[in-house]
């Protein structure tokens, strides 16, 4: 005996999905973020004052939150 399943179109088309704006400002941030920190750890940007690391860390982790704010709303 055989059974029939149902077939799935939408596995056949490929997996696009688009990220929100508050998750891609979020991750831009971040990668800004661990960017710099690593260049000036590495001593290329060593020009850069500590409070400018500081503010992208603040900056990272208020969009950071924002964005989980914003996917419970949603």
């Amino acid at each position: 005996m055989t059974v029939a399943y149902p077939v799935n179109r939408s596995m056949n088309r490929p997996m696009s999905r688009r990220l929100r704006p508050d998750t891609t400002i979020f991750l831009t941030v971040l990668f800004i973020t661990i960017l710099v920190w690593v260049l000036r750890g590495v001593g290329i940007l060593t020009f850069l004052p500590g409070s400018v690391i500081w503010v992208l860390l603040i900056l990272t982790i208020g969009t950071g939150v924002f964005s989980g704010i914003q996917r419970t709303r949603r």
